[in-house]
């Protein structure tokens, strides 16, 4: 099985070399999470459309440069392009300039730092959810996949119990508690 990683740069090397399918999914993985974010901002769906677009030119645009070396995921990348458009064009739409960072007094509310900033908080976020993963993994089963089951399926405790053979939800409930307290010392042991 391929790692994420390779995904993603097989995914970019696709876009660069201009194939459709590429565009197609980069659109399908990432449009809905970036034009929802926009929308609770005070968008439109045609703002969204339109700045999911320019994201996407952007992104091409890069991945045609030798030099380009995507450190995060395109998603993340992309999410950071599009909110930096849409301070700009909410800035250049109101009179008085909209601040993209906090008034720290330096001069330095450049449209780039706040780009960088957005860019930095997105990678820091993945790199969590990576840490997760792999606490996961080193939980084991059927810890592993009871955690999933409830946080990423929704499945109800009555649900698995009956999946997983426990006697009843309340057991599985306990077992649930259990494994979440695990998997937690497994994961703040590797951030130290």
């Amino acid at each position: 099985m391929q790692s994420p990683i390779n995904i993603e740069q097989q995914l970019l090397a696709a876009l660069a070399a201009g194939e459709r399918e590429a565009t197609e999914q980069i659109y399908r993985q990432n449009f809905t999470i970036i034009s929802g974010w926009l929308i609770k901002n005070g968008g439109s769906a045609a703002d969204a459309a339109d700045l999911f677009q320019e994201a996407m030119v952007v992104l091409f645009s890069k991945s045609q440069e030798e030099e380009f070396r995507l450190s995060c995921k395109i998603g993340t990348y992309l999410f950071a392009i599009s909110k930096h458009l849409w301070y700009k064009r909410l800035q250049r739409q109101s009179k008085e300039p909209v601040p993209l960072l906090d008034n720290t007094g330096d001069g330095e509310e450049e449209g780039g730092i706040a780009y960088e900033d957005d860019l930095n908080a997105h990678q820091e976020r993945e790199a969590h959810y990576e840490q997760l993963d792999a606490a996961l993994d080193q939980l084991g089963e059927p810890c592993r996949s009871l955690l999933k089951a409830y946080y990423h399926h929704d499945k109800s405790m009555q649900e698995i119990a009956a999946s997983f053979g426990y006697t009843n939800p309340d057991n599985a409930k306990t077992q649930k508690y259990k494994c979440l307290a695990r998997l937690r010392k497994i994961f703040y042991a590797g951030i130290d």
